[in-house]
């Protein structure tokens, strides 16, 4: 692993200086990278409106909005870097930032921007932090979110059950009603054993995936709670509760949850102007994480907007990047389910009397970030391997567990 990251590295050294020459004046076109469904109303924001309102403003730039498939973008970034090319500007998982830092690909902008300094205090500091590695700051946050419990208001009635749980406790005991209902309809659905399905899970059971200083798996992703976890979905999903969906394929989480399939998900706010726009006549129902040993925890979503090397006008770039913290850009994007990175606006009368991102940010005071280490990819697909093997029956979560902290260890202990 160690050898072929360094492969990557030393041909983006040699590649990148030959690329940083740079079209200044009037007339660069930017090319901005994003994971943005191209029917999204975050995409008809970005590209409708924002893009027209900082070319108004800015007559010598023209930002080209180039969107990616989200499972593709990682790749197709990586292979487009080793090849000389790729954006000027990307939209990148908050999660990814300390990986492409890490390559050298990405400009710092505590070095480089006079006014970093005031943009960076004025965004939240957890998202923020996602951004450094290695003592310095390479992007900046573009948005925020967190995962919140979503009930289905017409199954929990014909069930009998007046609210969400409060409580893992509670949400179990909702099973059998539920399951009256039919055979093919489940308490919970989850795409995956991936990190964002699985980690609010581990937390709010009190687990973990490393120690604190992110140098050891051992101890804590095969810890007693961990464990109990997993042991928990297993035992959800083999039971028919939660749907097995968790396995992999299967209906879309969400079209199940709005066709009154599946009697909750957790989910982002982003989920609000898709129910506006494609089912109208449904309400969504939003309470926080139910609440285990470890408390109510979810994971903290994002995504930070950075400013590659080798940019057609750098300078352009980081106009661009300025216009994404701007208060207009911030509260447009919000409009359309993509939280704001800045705290002095949720003083704003769009959010004081917003009628669903409360719960979102009352989620927000306990939810986590992925472990933000430049080998995250490489631990999740470990991490995802692991519950695979356990709600599939094939291994014991200790047994999984154990092997896949012995893995993440040699993982961490091999570096960069």
């Amino acid at each position: 692993m160690k050898h072929k990251m360094l492969v990557v590295v030393l041909a983006l050294a040699l590649i990148l200086p030959a690329a940083a020459v740079q079209a200044q004046g009037d007339g660069v076109t930017l090319q901005f990278w994003h994971t943005y469904n191209e029917t999204s109303p975050e995409n008809e924001m970005l590209v409708t409106t924002l893009i027209p309102m900082f070319e108004e403003a800015h007559p010598g730039i023209k930002v080209e909005s180039v969107p990616f498939p989200y499972g593709e973008f990682r790749q197709t970034l990586l292979t487009s870097l080793a090849g000389g090319e790729g954006p000027d500007l990307a939209r990148l998982d908050i999660i990814w930032s300390p990986e492409f830092a890490a390559l050298g690909v990405l400009e710092p902008l505590d070095e480089i921007m006079p006014d970093f300094e005031e943009l960076a205090a004025a965004v939240f500091p957890g998202p923020l932090s996602t951004n450094v590695y290695d003592g310095h700051t390479y992007g900046l946050p573009l948005d925020t979110n967190t995962r919140v419990f979503m009930w289905n208001k017409t199954l929990y009635e014909r069930a009998g059950l007046e609210g969400p749980p409060a409580t893992i406790d509670e949400l179990k005991a909702q099973c059998e009603p539920i399951k009256a209902l039919g055979d093919d309809i489940y308490l919970f659905s989850d795409g995956g054993t991936y990190g964002w399905a699985v980690l609010p899970w581990i937390w709010s059971f009190g687990g973990d995936i490393t120690d604190p200083e992110i140098t050891r798996a051992s101890g804590y992703l095969n810890s007693e709670a961990t464990v109990a976890a997993y042991e928990f979905l297993a035992e959800m999903v083999n039971s028919g509760c939660f749907s097995p969906s968790f396995l992999g394929g299967g209906m879309d989480t969400g079209q199940g949850y709005f066709n009154d399939i599946f009697a909750s998900m957790l989910d982002g706010p982003w989920m609000f102007p898709i129910a506006e726009a494609q089912y109208p006549d449904f309400e969504i129902q939003a309470a926080l994480m139910p609440a285990g040993p470890g408390g109510s925890i979810s994971v903290v979503g994002g995504e930070n907007i950075a400013v590659f090397k080798g940019s057609r006008d750098t300078e352009a770039a980081l106009e661009f990047l300025r216009f994404t913290q701007s208060d207009e850009y911030q509260l447009k994007m919000s409009e359309v389910g993509q939280l704001t990175v800045k705290p002095a606006l949720l003083e704003d009368e769009y959010f004081q009397n917003h009628p669903y991102y409360g719960v979102f940010l009352e989620q927000l005071q306990t939810a986590r970030a992925r472990t933000p280490h430049p080998t995250w990819t490489q631990m999740e697909e470990i991490l995802s391997d692991a519950g695979q093997l356990i709600l599939r029956g094939e291994a014991s979560a200790q047994e999984a567990l154990d092997a896949a902290a012995e893995e993440i260890d040699s993982l961490l202990a091999e570096g960069l």
